[in-house]
């Protein structure tokens, strides 16, 4: 059957109970986007399907939405939410994080405040994030974003597993709150290299410069973890002292500190950051590097105010190193005026495309 939208849902149903028959991975398109009749057909099958299935189904559905943004199996995640499985609720709440449709609060704090696994908890404080990002906006009722706050707060002082203590951390780094500059400062102080690196990702989330010096100097620290981290955090507080260290970091040995030196370089702009992105472009021997690039190039265009990146606009008869000189001796005077008005709108974006930031490690370890 060439169209998938076309297989009957009975057919679907069936291959989800037949459990001495592969799964088509066809069918994962078919259910995107379920409600009415289908999605309430699903939901009284779903108790009857092998948990293996119910958990091989969650880990399909959540790679496939993560790569294809036309796909949408919110609804399935809402229904399987409470399952008693932890590491469906926990794909669950995963599936959940790219939307931000308000009534996912309290589901959010009802599973980081009493969920018994510490892995769900964390990813419900996760998920809590960007909605206090967005408080922080004015697109959520305060009384809302204070709840939200707090817990987050308790979460972080009074949970006893470590991982909820970071993510929480990490969400409440978006807030504005007077307490938080110090919870961070002595988080950042902890010898816990991840409440460390926790602390540089809420630095960057604050876009508060009193963290430039400290991200600074994180650039070149011995811990690959580090050394990316306070490379996003970089280019998320658009820190222009940090292009020269961040174009170093782009042949780090490392492909996160890479990928991080990169979009950050794309995120604070300028000549020197647009010319050393235009380079490596050029110079890039896969398809998958070279794509990330072409992303990055067409971002430093919007953060600059130019058109789409083009292959032509790279330069190849001027000699590198004085092209390079021309361009840092231009940097001051050439970039836009408008930067600052475009770095909401870019904020937003930028939270939406940062999907690494969470610990893919998540949902290891949990057991059936």
């Amino acid at each position: 059957m060439d169209d998938i939208s076309e297989l009957p849902f009975q057919t679907l149903i069936d291959a989800l109970l037949d459990e001495d028959t592969p799964f088509n991975p066809r069918y994962l398109y078919r259910l995107t986007d379920l409600e009415g009749d289908e999605l309430n057909l699903f939901i009284q099958t779903w108790p009857q399907m092998a948990l293996w299935r119910r958990q091989a189904l969650m880990e399909d559905l959540n790679e496939l939405g993560s790569v294809d943004d036309l796909l949408s199996f919110e609804n399935i995640a809402r229904s399987v939410i409470v399952d008693e499985d932890p590491q469906v609720r926990l794909l669950a709440v995963q599936i959940l994080w790219e939307f931000e449709e308000k009534d996912l609060v309290p589901i959010y704090l009802k599973l980081l405040k009493s969920d018994p696994v510490s892995e769900v908890r964390a990813a419900s404080a996760s998920g809590l994030g960007q909605f206090v990002y967005l408080g922080e906006l004015d697109r959520l009722h305060k009384g809302t974003l204070e709840e939200i706050e707090d817990l987050l707060l308790d979460a972080f002082n009074l949970d006893p597993d470590s991982l909820v203590q970071c993510r929480a951390l990490e969400s409440v780094g978006f807030s504005s709150r007077a307490e938080i500059p110090g919870m961070v400062e002595n988080a950042f102080a902890s010898d816990d290299p991840k409440m460390k690196i926790s602390a540089l990702i809420a630095m960057g989330r604050s876009m508060d410069s009193r963290w430039e010096p400290t991200i600074l100097k994180m650039l070149n620290n011995t811990l690959p973890g580090v050394r990316a981290e306070a490379a996003r955090a970089a280019g998320e507080i658009e820190m222009k002292d940090a292009v020269p260290t961040l174009i170093e970091l782009t042949s780090d040995s490392e492909e996160n500190v890479r990928s991080a030196a990169i979009w950050s370089l794309s995120q604070i702009g300028g000549e020197r950051a647009r010319y050393s992105l235009q380079k490596l472009f050029q110079e890039a021997d896969d398809d998958e590097e070279a794509d990330f690039l072409e992303s990055a190039l067409d971002n430093i265009a919007f953060t600059d105010g130019l058109q789409p990146f083009s292959l032509f606009d790279f330069p190849e008869d001027d000699s590198e190193d004085e092209l390079l000189e021309m361009l840092i001796s231009q940097e001051g005077s050439s970039e836009v005026e408008g930067n600052g008005s475009n770095r909401g709108s870019q904020r937003e974006e930028d939270f939406e495309l940062r999907d690494d930031i969470e610990d893919n490690d998540e949902n290891r370890g949990i057991q059936d």
